[in-house]
């Protein structure tokens, strides 16, 4: 394979054996000035991560050496060591998607038999198409489950024998999800004393800056209301908001018209996301202030409880569901429906 093409997508196979072809040991990766320029690319990579996250801009250095394309290689496993030596969930899961969203850009601009070629690596059925390509549908139910928009509904696509017919960039926004799940899934990395002595300075300055994020955005407990009066469609949403979770666009609407009609701030709600890996605060801001009216003619409703379910996100009633059709009325029955004797309730899904 084209050296280049491995430094532009370094989670291929052949870049683990374009680097032991050339020798390098880990102690020399860690130590030797001749690799300070990895080493610093590698920082460089974890730092836009947890900056910029999916908005992190694509700078493609120049390839044309050998000395180039090698350092570009070597970038990735430093930056794999780094993020491993940190072990922080948040910093994993944000810098596993802005490598990915970096690999659907490269992607864009490659052929088709390599795009075919880099999706049997991450274990994906594609196959070329007529005017696109051909996904089995098992592999699209599994890397587009936390896409809940209806045109993302194996229901809404065109199948034929097992295969979703899919165009050029929809195979590619759906690469992106199974890169991402797949550096997710190999770290954090284990890493010996020697890595962690190596990273060391890097380590506390990613720590510094990942603690000050966490400070400025953190999810906040919602003071003004009552998290145990939430239903479970919104309580499951909260918990996975704040277990450092990427939501899918209808949950994150859902939550923001649902703290908004019961009291929330745009402020405090805008805080409630700061532990999405994907959080940006300019994005964040507008469209909540999109959905509450503020900078709209229109203050959205929340989805009524048949519209959770067909977005995908009711996680399934408890006994007080039974008797509603929407979220909010759950949100103002709690107490009264707790304080009649034949209340009972199943425990939801564990504390947000």
């Amino acid at each position: 394979m084209d050296p280049r093409r491995l430094a532009r997508f370094p989670y291929l196979r052949d870049a683990s054996g374009f680097l032991r072809d050339r020798g390098i040991t880990l102690s020399d990766l860690l130590r030797e000035d001749a690799y300070g320029r990895a080493r610093f690319r590698g920082f460089e990579r974890v730092l836009l991560a947890l900056e910029k996250g999916d908005k992190a801009p694509l700078e493609e250095p120049p390839l044309h050496a050998d000395v180039e394309v090698l350092t570009e290689v070597l970038a990735y496993p430093v930056a794999r060591m780094l993020v491993s030596a940190i072990a922080d969930p948040y910093l994993i899961r944000r810098y596993a998607l802005t490598e990915a969203v970096w690999g659907q850009m490269r992607l864009s601009i490659e052929d088709a038999s390599f795009i075919v070629s880099l999706a049997g690596e991450l274990g994906l059925d594609l196959r070329p198409g007529e005017g696109g390509f051909r996904l089995h549908f098992t592999d699209f139910l599994r890397h587009t489950s936390t896409m809940r928009e209806k045109d993302w509904k194996l229901i809404n696509q065109p199948l034929e024998d097992g295969y979703v017919r899919l165009p050029r960039e929809r195979v590619l926004r759906v690469l992106r999800n199974a890169i991402q799940r797949k550096i997710e899934s190999e770290l954090p990395l284990p890493v010996n004393d020697d890595v962690l002595e190596a990273f060391r300075r890097d380590a506390q300055h990613v720590k510094a800056l990942l603690a000050n994020r966490k400070e400025r955005f953190k999810a906040e407990e919602l003071g003004k209301v009552s998290i145990t009066r939430f239903p479970p469609c919104m309580y499951n949403l909260l918990a996975s908001i704040q277990n450092h979770e990427n939501v899918p666009h209808t949950g994150r609407f859902a939550i923001v018209t649902f703290l908004h009609h019961i009291g929330l701030s745009n402020e405090e709600i805008f805080k409630v996301f700061g532990d999405v890996p994907d959080f940006a605060v300019d994005v964040t801001r507008y469209q909540i202030e999109h959905i509450t009216g503020t900078t709209s003619a229109t203050e959205y409703s929340t989805p009524e409880c048949a519209t959770m379910k067909s977005y995908g996100i009711c996680p399934g009633p408890d006994a007080l569901c039974l008797t509603i059709r929407h979220p909010l009325s759950y949100y103002r029955k709690k107490p009264r429906w707790l304080s009649s004797a034949a209340a009972t309730s199943r425990p939801l899904a564990g504390p947000p």
